[in-house]
């Protein structure tokens, strides 16, 4: 991802909080026969408090993408829309996209069959969420075995980025009255785009003042 000073996005918090909000990734690996891509939901290893993620992929995708033997690239993609010139006002202008990405690169850890185990609980527990009938990995009598089953079709990692490109493109080299007519007009918009606005306001809330 080419970077450019004024979009970088370095805060190891703000990265971790685009991980946490984004955890469906695109894990691309360089293999034999090319590039290989596959998507998996991926969390913030809770035992640590940097960028090192954690993560399974269902075989044989471990094997596809030589998990553990070679270097792969996780993409996390955060908001993104786009921005039409008509928010810039009567000035020669063109289209663009805001958007908020992360890729994490380095060689990832294979984890034991028990940590694996409890990044699947945790997976479960996080999307399950707390609804009344939220269903954990062991939610029924005698689950054990079914369980077992299910992490023996999977492999887990732990990946410590050995190289981080972070970038947040939210208008940054925009006045401030150009940048709130865009938050105003993503807000109107909805769906998708609202989620870019409320990344923009922070982003703006964060500027710092003349």
């Amino acid at each position: 991802m080419r970077q450019n000073p004024s979009f970088a996005m370095t805060d190891v918090g703000e990265i971790r909080r685009l991980i946490d909000r984004h955890p469906w990734v695109t894990v691309i690996s360089q293999t034999a026969d090319g590039l290989v891509a596959s998507h998996y939901a991926i969390m913030l290893d809770d035992t640590r408090d940097d960028l090192t993620i954690v993560g399974h992929v269902g075989k044989p995708d471990d094997a596809i993408h030589g998990l553990g033997e070679r270097e792969m690239l996780v993409v996390v993609q955060g908001p993104h829309g786009y921005v039409t010139p008509r928010w810039y006002g009567d000035v020669p202008a063109v289209p663009t996209w805001n958007f908020v990405s992360a890729h994490l690169s380095g060689i990832p850890e294979l984890l034991s069959p028990e940590e694996n185990l409890r990044v699947l609980e945790r997976l479960v527990d996080r999307f399950e969420g707390d609804d009344h009938d939220a269903r954990s990995l062991y939610r029924l009598p005698n689950d054990a075995s079914f369980v077992e089953r299910l992490e023996r079709g999977t492999v887990g990692f732990r990946l410590t980025p050995t190289r981080v490109a972070a970038k947040r493109k939210l208008s940054q080299n925009k006045t401030p009255e150009v940048v709130e007519t865009i938050i105003a007009g993503l807000s109107r918009e909805g769906g998708t785009h609202a989620e870019l606005a409320v990344e923009m306001r922070r982003a703006a809330d964060a500027r710092p003042r003349a």
